[in-house]
């Protein structure tokens, strides 16, 4: 699908849109009840979107068939069932990866380069933390061919999607935040700019020192970066190698607790250990790693 970005737009959406039509009417023809036709499209033009190149171009790649099929069939539909696109977005980006970052591809040449200031030893272990439909991990391959790559994923069908994308990569279904990061020469991220005090703090509970720490677009704050590479794009990608001595370990945990950061019901694990419990857990004392 990727040829879709070499188009102008809207053509793209125009195409998805039409092959949508054409594809909900071959499935009801075939005998298939026109909800259950509409639910299999919507859910094909889910997958469809991930290749757009702007949430906005996303949106509307995704949400064009259902809206119109709901539209035209409003007369005939009972009320509840307008909540089934939610349902299908919810099956692929579940509430608790809400927390993370939202599904956006890595650039492909966005890590090329890296290996210059980032040498790693052949067959190491690197993992993409919030892999989505693997774009970061083949970013990665480009730029250490010889590495082992590794991603998880919240979402089971990115999971799988990411999987069918990228079947030289060991992709498993898991939370990055409970991940074990002990095994990698280096972790990769995507995320939000206020997560990354807490993939510090995990660095430095789990990471061996000598390990990289790898950012595209946010950097660890208060922290300085042993390597900055800019991107024709403008944004930065910002490589730390472990440990990172200048986290303030407590800060980072009083904004957890305080609500600063979004709170995740199961902490973040560090070590075994749950480095930020709930509020209010029985039993609640802090332990740190």
């Amino acid at each position: 699908m990727r040829f879709l970005n070499n188009w102008i737009w809207p053509l793209p959406a125009l195409l998805v849109w039409v092959l949508a039509w054409a594809c909900f009417s071959l499935l009801h023809q075939a005998g298939l009840a026109q909800w259950a036709a509409a639910l299999v499209v919507s859910g094909v033009g889910l997958l469809s979107s991930l290749w757009g190149q702007t949430w906005w171009r996303r949106s509307m790649l995704a949400l064009g068939f259902p809206l119109s099929w709901m539209v035209l069939a409003a007369g005939d539909l009972p009320a509840w069932l307008w909540l089934l696109p939610l349902g299908v977005l919810l099956l692929v980006y579940p509430l608790n990866a809400w927390r993370d970052a939202p599904v956006f591809p890595t650039p492909a040449g966005a890590l090329d380069g890296l290996a210059a200031h980032i040498a790693l030893p052949e067959g190491s272990k690197v993992l993409d933390a919030g892999c989505g439909v693997g774009d970061g991990l083949k970013a990665l391959r480009r730029a250490w061919p010889s590495a082992a790559i590794h991603g998880v994923e919240w979402s089971w069908p990115l999971r799988g999607l990411c999987a069918l994308r990228c079947p030289w990569a060991t992709v498993r279904q898991g939370d990055l935040w409970q991940s074990d990061w002990s095994q990698f020469e280096l972790v990769y991220l995507f995320q939000r700019p206020e997560t990354m005090s807490r993939a510090a703090v995990k660095s430095l509970g789990e990471m061996r020192p000598g390990c990289w720490l790898v950012s595209l677009n946010f950097p660890i704050p208060d922290v300085t970066p042993t390597y900055v590479a800019e991107l024709d794009d403008g944004r930065e990608v910002y490589a730390y190698q472990t440990p990172l001595a200048e986290v303030d370990h407590d800060s980072v945990e009083s904004d957890e607790i305080a609500g600063m950061l979004p709170l995740r019901p199961q902490g973040v694990v560090v070590n075994g250990q749950s480095l930020y419990p709930r509020k209010g857990r029985p039993g609640g004392r802090r332990r740190r790693a």
